[in-house]
């Protein structure tokens, strides 16, 4: 039952995580603090191998369908390996309850962030060039604050165990204006790179629950198929106002569960 109950569980995060280009891990790590108990660590490193799974399946969907930014996902990937290496050193000086109440802090700052719905740089010019020179060159502004911003997204990945899609997504949309479909599809391959850097350093640590994660990941191998598929036929706006909500819902969850 056990099992089954977290292969289900997988199904529904591969899609909905691949739908929105953010690969569940922000689902995850709750439900693993929360529903069975484990300790920030180990939901983490748990949380990361799943996820890699789901960006990966989900990545090859979207690579068929050809809808993702190479040299950008590249350059954003190597960025964030350096970050998820820190990242997986630090959380292992966070105890559980302050590790829920960041954890749910910063999912809502994200909600409040997407939620804006507004493009704050390269508004027009970014979503006009989305295949153009302006995002394949490393040398173009928009390439270099997303690599910047990449390094800390690997922090805040290893950190909280999200992979760093919950970031990028954002980000890439309303900071960049990247199209949402070229966005989710985009961050779901540099996720792929991410979450694997992160879950190879806790797996050499122990701190990697093998049975949950081959449960739930078996689940989230098809899911995440489903969801590539599902995201071709919704259109941008309520792909975010997706995004957005169940961020909300599961941060106020994490906070609440420390005050009461």
């Amino acid at each position: 039952m056990a099992t089954a109950i977290l292969f289900g569980l997988g199904l529904g995060i591969g899609a909905l995580g691949t739908l929105i280009g953010a690969g569940g891990g922000w689902m995850i790590v709750p439900i693993l603090l929360l529903g069975y108990g484990f300790p920030p660590q180990q939901a983490v490193g748990t949380s990361l191998a799943v996820v890699f799974l789901n960006a990966l399946s989900g990545s090859i969907a979207y690579m068929a369908q050809g809808r993702v930014l190479y040299r950008m996902g590249t350059a954003f990937a190597a960025a964030t390996i350096p970050g998820a290496l820190l990242g997986a050193w630090l959380v292992q000086y966070l105890n559980s309850k302050w590790f829920s109440v960041l954890f749910g802090l910063f999912l809502l700052f994200i909600a409040a962030f997407l939620l804006r719905g507004q493009q704050l740089l390269f508004r027009r010019s970014a979503a006009r060039n989305v295949t153009g020179a302006g995002l394949q060159s490393l040398r173009s502004p928009v390439m270099r604050l997303g690599m910047l911003l990449s390094a800390l997204v690997g922090i805040l990945s290893s950190v909280f165990g999200v992979g760093g899609g919950i970031v990028h997504v954002p980000f890439l949309i309303v900071v960049l204006g990247i199209p949402v479909h070229a966005a989710t599809a985009t961050s779901h391959f540099v996720l792929a790179i991410t979450s694997l850097a992160g879950c190879l350093t806790f797996l050499s640590q122990g701190q990697v629950d093998l049975s949950v994660a081959a449960s739930m990941g078996a689940g989230v191998l098809i899911g995440a198929q489903g969801g590539a598929i599902l995201s071709r036929r919704m259109r941008g706006e309520p792909i975010r106002r997706i995004l957005a909500i169940a961020l909300a819902v599961f941060a106020a969850r994490l906070i609440l569960r420390i005050v009461f």
